[in-house]
């Protein structure tokens, strides 16, 4: 993670809205993103509350811009949306606020921050043991994704995995098992991608699955099963056969692998950093650091490769 810190760094900082940051938490992580010159904050929101929680926290908002809303989550959503739409913001962030109601506000037509894809999120893993990052999707905003939805979650993915540095990234499409199984929808949905992906359909990435946890990332165990591939045992993306899957495996490497994480959502006009409670100032930071990446990748910008395609 400290090495796409260090990458997003040097490409300047991006001018992020954030909404509603009326906590401790967000103002500390947007004041530790800012001291790490990776963004400019707009803070939305109630000026008055946004104060109060400053002082709180012990930071000086001195030299950020407040943009006063009425004190409603959903009136701050509007706003930092809308600052993102006419482009006075290159990414959207969230504060204290609800995810539902900063997405809403994203994804509504007056927002006017859709794009032509589904939005999804993507996290950026940093595994220990693994010596690459490992990005995960969909595991926060897409319950039960359908396969068109799942065709864009990929492509958002492979895109946003272009954006790090990754030449053609490897992308795991995860089930239960390793083999096409008509009771097990996933499978079916990972055959189609594959297929997909071989008429252009999907572009940029090179796709494999279906595919259990064990065969993706153990390259012993895809031999030990017969599996002949140039994704499993090698994965830069694992997608998720649906939310609840997702959920519970990024999860499970944070709280007993000691994996760090950082995420955003993708296929919107802007990226958005969509940080949990529960994380840390870390991975609030690391988040921050990613939506430089992919606005600048966005923007055209180039940026070095991170890794050699194979």
């Amino acid at each position: 993670m400290r090495a796409l810190i260090k990458r997003a760094r040097a490409q300047g900082p991006i001018t992020v809205a954030v909404a509603y940051p009326c906590d401790t938490t967000s103002l500390e992580a947007v004041h530790a993103a800012a001291q790490a010159g990776l963004i400019e904050p707009l803070l939305v929101g109630p000026r008055k509350r946004i104060e109060a929680a400053a002082a709180q926290a012990g930071v000086s908002i001195a030299d950020y811009v407040v943009h006063d809303t009425p004190d409603d989550p959903r009136s701050a959503a509007a706003k930092a949306t809308e600052l993102c739409r006419d482009g006075h913001a290159a990414a959207l962030m969230k504060g204290a606020l609800h995810s539902d109601e900063l997405l809403g506000a994203a994804v509504s037509r007056e927002g006017g921050l859709r794009g032509s894809r589904r939005a999804s999120h993507v996290f950026v893993m940093d595994v220990p043991g693994v010596d690459r990052p490992l990005l995960m999707t969909d595991c926060v905003v897409n319950i039960a994704p359908t396969l068109p939805d799942k065709r864009d979650i990929v492509q958002n993915a492979i895109d946003f995995a272009i954006a790090l540095g990754i030449g053609r990234p490897r992308v795991a499409i995860l089930s239960a098992v390793e083999t096409v199984n008509p009771a097990i929808p996933g499978t079916i949905d990972a055959a189609a991608l594959c297929k997909m992906a071989d008429r252009g359909q999907i572009s940029g990435g090179m796709l494999d699955g279906p595919l259990a946890f064990d065969n993706a990332i153990s390259a012993e165990s895809a031999r030990n099963k017969g599996i002949v591939s140039v994704v499993a045992g090698q994965p830069d993306v694992l997608l998720m056969p649906d939310l609840e899957a997702g959920n519970m495996l990024y999860k499970e490497l944070v709280y007993l692998a000691g994996a760090e994480c950082a995420g955003l959502v993708l296929g919107m006009r802007v990226p958005i950093v969509l940080t949990s409670r529960s994380d840390s100032a870390a991975s609030r930071v690391a988040s921050c650091a990613l939506a430089v990446l992919m606005a600048s990748a966005t923007a055209g910008t180039h940026l070095a490769p991170l890794k050699e395609a194979a």
